[in-house]
């Protein structure tokens, strides 16, 4: 695979967008800002978003929706990586921003559902009606973990629903192409979950006395984060410790790309034939793109 770096210097990139003009727009975490990536690898503010902005993907208006975990991590070195460490006492919980990227104006849509706060929604995907999954990957605390969920909510903030919750660390979100399931990993348990889809913004009832069908829990210690899905269906889910990008079939089987970070946190695809892929590398905080075997899916919006 032809890998090449694009950026460097990146204050724990994630977040990937591959814009209509050649740029990525990404998330810096530590940097508490949106940052575009021009094709020669020049970088720009778009907003500074305070917290911690971790997912982001163009809405139907044309503007940047951010899942702000709100500064959930303290910041480690561990030999010139940049690792997220426990959740600081300061933090309060994460909310949805919605980014005007011409101005960089930024705008908190939500920071509850039914009167619960958010802890830390982390990625999340906009299905064809314009309506947004997203997940709370939730947080560390000194007595151990406050659990994460699954949510559905619409971009004028005029509705939120949570539809799945106590679940261990819900981290990337993606739809399969025809949109009849709802893909999410679990970084701690290396596992990709798949929610079964009704209608637009409701899931079905899962098998009994379980949250979802399990598409593949990965051997040994590897962590899964965000995630991209493939025009073919496959879900390709940045993987930590075994750094890269693990592509996984529906039907449970895997593959493996390697990357040169043991925190590769998440990928986006774009270009003409949607064969390029841009991935974030956090730990060195690095940004590469690549060509990739098969063409990724066309998101439903963009800019």
């Amino acid at each position: 695979m032809d890998i090449q770096l694009v950026a460097e210097g990146l204050l724990f990139p994630e977040g990937p967008i591959a814009m209509n003009d050649g740029s990525v727009i990404l998330t810096e975490i530590k940097g508490q800002r949106l940052t575009r990536i021009a094709p020669d690898g020049t970088k720009s503010v778009v907003a500074e978003t305070g917290g911690g902005p971790n997912g982001a993907a163009i809405g139907p208006d044309g503007k940047i929706y951010v899942t702000n975990n709100g500064g959930s991590f303290e910041w480690l070195d561990a030999g010139g990586l940049t690792i997220p460490g426990p959740t600081p006492p300061s933090h309060v919980g994460g909310s949805i921003q919605r980014v005007d990227i011409a101005t960089g104006k930024v705008e908190t849509v939500y920071e509850a559902c039914d009167g619960k706060r958010l802890v830390g929604p982390n990625d999340l995907v906009f299905d064809k009606q314009g309506g947004m999954w997203f997940s709370d990957h939730g947080c560390s605390t000194p007595e151990g973990k406050k659990f994460g969920g699954l949510y559905y909510a619409l971009p004028d903030g005029s509705k939120i629903v949570r539809h799945k919750d106590h679940m261990v660390s819900p981290n990337g979100v993606g739809l399969s192409p025809d949109e009849k399931v709802v893909y999410m990993a679990d970084t701690m348990l290396g596992r990709l979950w798949a929610f079964d889809v009704k209608a637009p913004g409701e899931l079905a009832d899962p098998p009994p006395f379980q949250p979802g069908r399990v598409v593949c829990n990965l051997p040994g210690y590897q962590l899964l984060d965000s995630l991209a899905v493939e025009a073919d269906g496959k879900v390709c889910v940045a993987t930590i410790i075994n750094g890269g990008i693990t592509a996984f079939d529906p039907d449970g089987t895997t593959e493996h790309y390697p990357f040169p970070d043991l925190l590769v946190t998440n990928i986006c695809f774009g270009g003409p034939d949607m064969r390029t892929a841009w991935i974030t590398a956090s730990g060195t905080g690095k940004l590469y793109k690549a060509t990739w075997p098969r063409p990724g899916l066309k998101l439903n919006f963009n800019a």
